[in-house]
């Protein structure tokens, strides 16, 4: 399945709507598509390196919307919507956790979400449910996104062929390297604590969460 899709991403780089396709992905990935946006837009900067920034600022744009979404599921449709689609993610256990990172440490998740490869639906479902103040989570997402997208612009750019060959040839290898880093995203987490009360143990033993008063 994760073959069928990459290969499904890779036809939209060279479709004459790529722009809006890369844009979609990018807007549905930040609310419930699990396949990231990072492979289409860095084919797209390989064949027009030229247009390689605005490629990411239309995926900075689109993800940044998208992460709205995902908080207006997160705020109107949790039990309906957000919870069925947590589960078939896989990150149920994940959202409590989130929840408690987001409560203890605010906008600072959010950017570090953008930024990294935790699962970005996740926190933009997870602010929505536990309400976070809206602009502090537009400019978090809009500042972690920038970055990760600007970043694999500028690095296809420069680097654009290698890693595409490599893309192709360990496409699982380099899956469960991903998966190593949401790990890593999650202890990442972790040491965004003051070591006051030690919120970051509390956050990772959460099992349950509620909606704010």
């Amino acid at each position: 399945m994760l073959r069928s899709l990459y290969d499904w991403t890779m036809e939209k780089a060279a479709h004459r709507h790529a722009v809006w396709w890369l844009g979609a992905i990018s807007f549905i990935e930040a609310s419930f598509f699990p396949i990231p946006p990072h492979p289409l837009l860095g084919l797209m900067c390989l064949a027009e390196p030229k247009k390689a920034l605005r490629f990411a600022a239309v995926a900075t744009l689109a993800s940044v919307a998208g992460g709205l979404f995902g908080y207006a599921i997160g705020y109107l449709l949790y039990e309906a919507v957000g919870q069925p689609m947590l589960a078939m993610l896989g990150l149920t256990e994940a959202f409590p956790v989130a929840a408690c990172h987001l409560r203890e440490r605010d906008w600072e998740v959010i950017f570090l979400a953008g930024a990294t490869p935790v699962p970005f639906k996740l926190l933009t479902i997870t602010a929505g449910f536990i309400e976070m103040a809206l602009v502090p989570f537009i400019l978090a997402s809009l500042a972690g996104r920038a970055l990760i997208f600007m970043t694999v612009g500028v690095l296809f750019r420069v680097f654009g062929a290698p890693i595409k060959r490599m893309i192709d040839k360990y496409l699982g290898t380099l899956t469960t390297v991903f998966a190593v880093l949401v790990v890593g995203g999650f202890v990442a987490l972790a040491y965004l604590s003051d070591g006051k009360d030690d919120p970051a143990d509390k956050c990772s033993q959460a099992t349950a969460v509620e909606r704010s008063a």
